[in-house]
């Protein structure tokens, strides 16, 4: 059974840090393209930064840019999102997903496998 679970969410004041997890069972995180993504309440879903399974480069929304970046571990079969500096406008439900090939890897239509979520929320 694929599965991808995050943790790591929680309250934290502005200029906090927080370091998101994300594991997965039943496929490996090998080889794959990875995406953290975010949806505040009343928003869309959006891409936060992906790791790219062609060259194992990142891409950021500019909104992230400097402050979150992503690593995986593939021994352990994890996925990770470390927020630094976090905002309140930062305050969303993040998500990990998971695609066998993106072009595109910020955005969500690339992804075949996505975790429930985790949420995160920066007060002022």
């Amino acid at each position: 059974q694929v599965e991808l679970v995050e943790s790591g969410g929680g309250l934290v004041q502005a200029g906090g840090s927080l370091r998101l997890s994300c594991a997965a069972s039943g496929f490996t995180l090998d080889r794959k393209t990875i995406g953290w993504f975010r949806q505040a309440p009343g928003k869309e879903r959006q891409g936060v930064l992906c790791l790219s399974n062609a060259d194992g480069s990142t891409l950021s929304a500019n909104s992230v840019k400097g402050r979150f970046t992503v690593s995986r571990d593939t021994a352990k079969n994890m996925v990770y999102l470390q927020m630094n500096d976090l905002r309140p406008e930062d305050t969303a439900l993040y998500y990990c997903a998971v695609a066998t090939v993106a072009n595109l890897c910020l955005l969500t239509y690339e992804y075949e496998y996505w975790g429930q979520g985790t949420q995160v929320t920066v007060s002022s």
